[in-house]
């Protein structure tokens, strides 16, 4: 079978190269073309756009480079028309993959077009629900509570597991650890770990706060460690540095951390999976007057972050907009730093998170889905 797959940032990448792993084992004549990065052209797919090329984010960046993403369009319709492929796999990324699920379905009906990872519309935008239940053949979500969100809409929706578990799950196995009992790594001295996003005008708005809370609690009893985001040069951290280090092995770094600090978005998720104490952040420009206005407009759910959301229960402490200063940062640092009790119940709850999210491999079980068993 052909398969043709679109991804727009590095989490796309990994979860894709992980996907195409699966769809070769069911099929070893399979092939790949598409939009991603450097873990699926590893993995043997043909990339006409690398997703660096794809990923702008905000109004004033799309707008600055309009004529690259027309571009991008013209050169993923005209990839897709010559391979016609027989599965388009399309990877989150609603602002371009809404368009070529659409496009796909008017100029090759024949290929049927599969929404893995889905966008998070169950948090914003809900009214998207319609345009990807309309131009695609399966929805494959990647957390348990999704099949029911699309259902009152009357769509079908498969829970197929949760890649971030997944990456845990083989990256305790490799360390000869398990989800239900983890201990941490030695190390001769704590580590207070600060994840402050993926993106640059997320780490310049998150770190000096983060950092300025670490250094008043750490006291020069505990090492902070920043963890850098791929493709962002060690360059652009460096202003904002003391004495901290950088790393780029995150899974390690929490592994070892006594706590953390992140900004919201997957890595809470990781860093809950990995069993690290921590408190998520996120930064809102002009908060203090527009928080009241813009989160029921935006955001329609009771908590902001993966680790409470997928519980249904505040698990972490969310440090969202105007409650993200410097002051609220280092008390929460020092309730995860010193408070046994409070940090055994969040640990506690880590466990209940990992039987939410199930065993299956969701790269294996989207693979069964996308190719099945006749």
């Amino acid at each position: 079978m052909k398969f043709f797959l679109i991804v727009g940032e590095a989490s796309g990448d990994l979860h894709a190269s992980n996907l195409m792993k699966a769809l070769r084992a069911k099929d070893l004549q399979a092939t790949f073309v598409g939009l991603g990065g450097d873990m699926m052209r590893a993995e043997g797919c043909d990339i006409r756009v690398d997703y660096r090329d794809m990923a702008y984010m905000g109004f004033v960046a799309v707008l600055q480079n309009l004529n690259k993403i027309k571009h991008n369009f013209r050169i993923a319709k005209q990839a897709l028309l010559e391979q016609k492929p027989d599965v388009l796999i399309l990877i989150d990324y609603p602002s371009f993959n809404l368009k070529m699920a659409k496009f796909c379905k008017r100029h090759l009906p024949q290929t049927r077009v599969i929404y893995y990872i889905p966008p998070k519309i169950w948090a914003w935008k809900k009214w998207r629900v319609h345009s990807i239940a309309k131009y695609r053949d399966e929805i494959l979500g990647i957390f348990p509570f999704e099949p029911a969100f699309y259902a009152q809409f009357g769509y079908k929706c498969h829970y197929v597991g949760n890649p971030t578990a997944d990456s845990i799950r083989t990256f305790n196995t490799t360390l000869h650890h398990t989800p239900q009992h983890y201990t941490t790594l030695p190390n001769t001295t704590p580590i207070i770990a600060l994840l402050p996003g993926s993106r640059r005008s997320e780490i310049s708005h998150c770190l000096p706060t983060m950092l300025e809370a670490a250094r008043e609690v750490a006291s020069g009893s505990y090492q902070i460690i920043v963890v850098a985001a791929p493709g962002i040069d060690d360059s652009f951290y460096q202003p904002y540095l003391k004495s901290e280090a950088l790393t780029r092995t995150p899974y390690a770094t929490l592994a070892q951390a006594r706590a953390a600090v992140v900004n919201s978005g997957t890595a809470t998720l990781e860093t809950a999976l990995i069993g690290c104490p921590q408190t998520a952040v996120y930064y809102v420009a002009g908060s203090k007057y527009l928080e009241k206005i813009l989160r029921p407009i935006i955001f329609n759910i009771p908590h902001f972050t993966l680790v409470n959301i997928i519980p249904e229960q505040e698990i972490i402490q969310e440090l969202i907009a105007s409650k993200f200063t410097k002051e609220n940062v280092a008390h929460e640092l020092e309730r995860l730093l010193n408070n046994e009790r409070y940090r055994q119940t969040m640990l506690s709850n880590y466990t209940h998170l990992w039987s939410i999210l199930g065993t299956q491999s969701a790269a294996e079980t989207a693979a069964k889905h996308i190719i099945p068993t006749r």
